[in-house]
């Protein structure tokens, strides 16, 4: 810890460290204002700036999340995911498929390449409660072909929804993780729009 910092800069250093390390996500100035309970994003902002110009932050200009930790992140490292609208953790339903803003990841805590393409959906409903994916979450998944046992947001005859990808005796359905939902079992078609591979918690 370089010297310098007051006891509020330290403990604000240490969440963003925290929350980067644990969920990849930079908090925003808001939920930083929400967790130390500060009167005005102002505050929240203001001890950044501060950060910053100790040299104990980086910041990304034009991206309101993305901080850098000079010491063990590269700049580079910082990606935008897009997030598309919502999906269905219920019965597959049509999606929301309209960009909604983008997420600033440090790839790196996703162990995935650089160059890999991604994009996330906020999830809706409880059919994947028993995988720990609940309503109000955010998933990140990547464009690839399934693996026996992913969970992937699906076109399942015309409707999208987030399930398990499921092969028995050749052939693939969709399985909730929650027993109070039936097998989905394409009747026209199953297409894999994407394959989760991260989890980013709802703080709510």
């Amino acid at each position: 810890m370089a010297k310098g910092l007051t006891k509020r800069q330290e403990e604000i250093y240490e969440y963003l460290k925290r929350e980067a390390r644990e969920t990849g996500v930079i908090p925003s100035t808001r939920e930083i204002q929400h967790y130390f309970g500060f009167a005005s994003q102002t505050a929240a902002m203001n001890h950044l700036r501060a950060l910053e110009k100790k040299g104990i932050i980086q910041r990304v200009p034009g991206k309101a999340r993305a901080v850098a930790f000079p010491e063990e992140l590269e700049r580079e490292e910082i990606v935008d995911i897009p997030i598309y609208g919502q999906i269905a953790a219920g019965m597959a339903q049509d999606t929301t498929q309209e960009r909604d803003g983008c997420l600033s990841i440090d790839i790196r805590s996703l162990g995935l390449p650089r160059n890999t393409r991604t994009f996330a959906l906020k999830v809706r409903g409880d059919s994947m409660i028993d995988a720990h994916v609940c309503d109000g979450d955010t998933v990140i998944l990547e464009f690839r072909e399934p693996r026996r046992n992913d969970i992937v947001a699906a076109l399942i005859d015309g409707e999208t929804t987030l399930k398990r990808y499921v092969v028995e005796n050749g052939k693939p359905f969709l399985r909730a993780e929650n027993e109070l939902f039936p097998d989905l079992i394409p009747a026209r078609e199953l297409i894999i729009q994407g394959v989760m591979v991260a989890l980013l918690r709802n703080a709510a």
